[in-house]
């Protein structure tokens, strides 16, 4: 068989099955056909083998025959592993159970053959996620079991117990049903919620949602300047909210907005970074916030998806504040130009429509309306499917024909395999955390090490969740710190879902975080930049994401809620909103050096600090004083440096860029800017 006929028989079979997984979730999500078990075991098997299909052995060598055999044996294996869980699992087959017993009830008394089949099991998955999202996570698994194995051994630091052997490994992660196990939390929530609303993404790109997008954002800042910046940022936080992946997200958008931007005068690099760190909140922004909010529904007590949306709300839109302010103070010191692009002629353009707007816009309202009425995530997202395909149909350029239908199945399940077999690694860790007793362990030893200082806490939460987070998605990442450190949270003060949040937000700033910010790395690839500067850039332009989450910790007011977990004050909403963006001004203008003048570094240190305190402190009797002088001081730096800038003159032309990494002329028509002097 030749090389071509080999790569065409696996995407036919990938393709189909794209469809059948598809078809699969929507309905058995929907209906009661199926056990939890029995189900989890239909997804985890159709997802490993659509990775075994999408990802061959090794990348360099796609073609490779004995690679191909040992990718049919793999997927062969899969079928027989995870249909025996499903067999013995499901009621309606109880004829062919092993010694009549169901195989959740064996716990104890399992027999050879089942620890042969969790052998195989384990070792499928761990394969499986390395060919999807790389070693971190099953090297991360390994030690989680080597664990397991040898905790006698351990010093009294590390957390010793006292051993446990393979079977009763084995049976505690693959072979039981349950929370902490592979059949457990985390896959159950991929089918449950994230899967769906993968689904509703792609299916909402196939209307010509992306286009749509961009183009809306170009037309809002055609005369601004640096608007190709400004309209990475909305256009990627939009977008953001339908992929939950940062990386995905920059590798989209970033095509078009990366290039525009440079060609108003941005370096490379920091091109290469706002569409990062626009991209990297994307999973932020309500009402989908990728697949991180649907795992609080399993794991926050007493909390609906509704207030989760209400309360991720204000900090989303706090974070894209700052980072169009962030862009327009950097535009401005540059001199970049506007985008002088003539949308209305070019061929691309006319094959858009203003309804494509009533489709993206109507799809949310069905959802949010259904979610507000009451009805679960998934029933919800199902409807909403339904609704954006009547919607569609009014418009030849939105029309969801069967074509694009099968399309957007396909591209759901190449984004979405990833995350089912990480949920299913992940499912591996949990089964050990909750075997050995490190569940209980781990956060006391935190909390050991904090002592009552709570903003040390804080920090250690952030630098394990962002380590974690360099090698693994981020709703991975959230799992597994909410799961085995996130109580340690709920000491201080405040209400759990601001816990939760906090997690969740930094494990989406690991995606700019150097060395390994990944989101950075899409962008640079894409701007021909240097990756290293690159991820720095990101960092810089999303300096507010790393601050936020402990503004809503300290004010959970932020999240419209109290510290006793209750509906906050609207007035004093207001009042914290406020607060935050004279912080949010103040640290957009220190991180720029500029506003509506150049800042010079004798006012830039001092405005970084008293930006930085007005996210760091509480409202207490001491904090509440500190915030005020705080605010003030804020506000008095940015009004003396508004006064310098009226004595300067205005030129037209564009400034030096001072994070230049690799030179990106201006376009020749530039907007008036103010040179980039120093006002101290």
């Amino acid at each position: 068989m030749s090389e071509q006929t080999s790569r065409r028989y696996r995407d036919f079979v990938f393709n189909i099955l794209a469809v059948v997984l598809c078809v699969f979730v929507l309905v058995v999500v929907n209906t009661t056909l199926l056990d939890d078990q029995p189900k989890l075991a239909l997804f985890g098997m159709l997802g490993l083998t659509l990775v075994f299909l999408q990802h061959t052995l090794i990348k360099r060598k796609p073609n490779w025959f004995p690679g191909n055999i040992i990718d049919l044996i793999l997927i062969v294996g899969t079928v027989a592993v995870f249909g025996y869980v499903f067999v013995q699992s499901e009621k309606l087959l109880s004829a062919f159970w092993v010694d009549g017993t169901l195989l959740g009830d064996r716990a104890g008394e399992e027999k050879p053959v089942d620890f042969v089949i969790a052998s195989i099991g384990i070792l499928l998955i761990l394969e499986a996620t390395r060919r999807s999202i790389g070693w971190t996570l099953p090297l991360l698994s390994l030690v989680f079991i080597l664990y397991g194995f040898f905790g006698q051994s351990m010093p009294d630091w590390l957390f010793p117990h006292r051993g446990f052997t393979w079977q009763q490994i084995s049976q505690k992660t693959f072979l039981q049903s349950g929370t902490m196990c592979v059949f457990g939390i985390a896959l159950n929530v991929m089918f449950k919620y994230v899967f769906l609303f993968v689904l509703f993404g792609t299916l909402l790109e196939q209307t010509g949602a992306t286009g749509y997008i961009i183009r809306f954002a170009r037309r809002l800042f055609r005369r601004s300047s640096g608007g190709p910046a400004k309209v990475a940022v909305l256009s990627s936080g939009l977008m953001g909210s339908l992929s939950g992946s940062a990386v995905a997200n920059t590798a989209t958008t970033g095509t078009l907005t990366i290039p525009l931007m440079k060609s108003t005068g941005f370096t490379s690099e920091a091109a290469a970074g706002i569409e990062a760190a626009a991209s990297s909140g994307g999973a932020l922004m309500p009402p989908i916030m990728g697949a991180g909010a649907y795992m609080m529904l399993e794991i926050v007590p007493d909390v609906t998806i509704l207030k989760i949306i209400q309360a991720a709300l204000i900090p989303a839109i706090l974070y894209y504040t700052a980072l169009l302010l962030a862009v327009h103070f950097h535009s401005r010191r540059i001199g970049a130009a506007v985008d002088t692009h003539n949308e209305t002629g070019d061929r691309e353009s006319r094959s858009y429509s203003p309804y494509q707007g009533v489709v993206f816009f109507g799809s949310f309202v069905i959802l949010i309306a259904l979610l507000l009425y009451g009805f679960s995530p998934y029933l919800s997202v199902s409807i909403s499917l339904v609704g954006m395909l009547i919607l569609s149909m009014f418009s030849k350029q939105t029309r969801l024909d069967p074509a694009k239908m099968i399309r957007a199945m396909i591209q759901a399940a190449r984004s979405g395999t990833a995350l089912i077999v990480a949920a299913s690694c992940v499912g591996i860790i949990l089964g050990i955390v909750d075997l050995t007793g490190l569940g209980p362990a781990l956060p006391a030893k935190v909390q050991l090490l904090a002592g009552d200082n709570g903003f040390l806490a804080l920090l250690l939460l952030m630098f394990s969740t962002i380590i974690l987070g360099m090698g693994l998605p981020s709703a991975v990442c959230y799992l597994l710190v909410a799961l085995t450190v996130g109580s340690v949270l709920t000491t201080l003060n405040t209400p759990p879902l601001a816990a939760h949040l906090f997690i969740f937000y930094f494990g989406m700033m690991s995606m700019v975080t150097p060395p390994v910010a990944l989101a950075a790395y899409a962008g640079a690839a894409i701007a021909k930049g240097d990756v290293i500067r690159s991820a720095f850039a990101a960092f810089r332009f999303a300096l507010v994401g790393f601050a936020l989450p402990f503004a809503f910790v300290y004010r959970p007011e932020l999240l419209m809620l109290t510290a006793e977990n209750e509906a906050a004050n609207p007035l004093l909403v207001t009042a914290h909103v406020g607060i935050t963006l004279i912080g949010i001004c103040g640290l957009a203008a220190a991180m720029a050096g500029y506003a509506f003048a150049g800042i010079g570094t004798f006012v830039r240190i001092p405005l970084l600090v008293f930006s930085l305190a007005l996210f760091f402190t509480r409202w207490d009797s001491v904090g509440f004083w500190i915030q005020m002088v705080a605010a003030v001081a804020v506000a008095a730096l940015l009004i003396v440096n508004y006064l310098k800038s009226r004595n300067m003159p205005r030129t037209i032309g564009s400034g030096p860029d001072p994070d230049a990494g690799s030179g990106a002329s201006a376009a020749n028509e530039a907007t008036p800017v103010t040179p980039p002097q120093t006002a101290e």
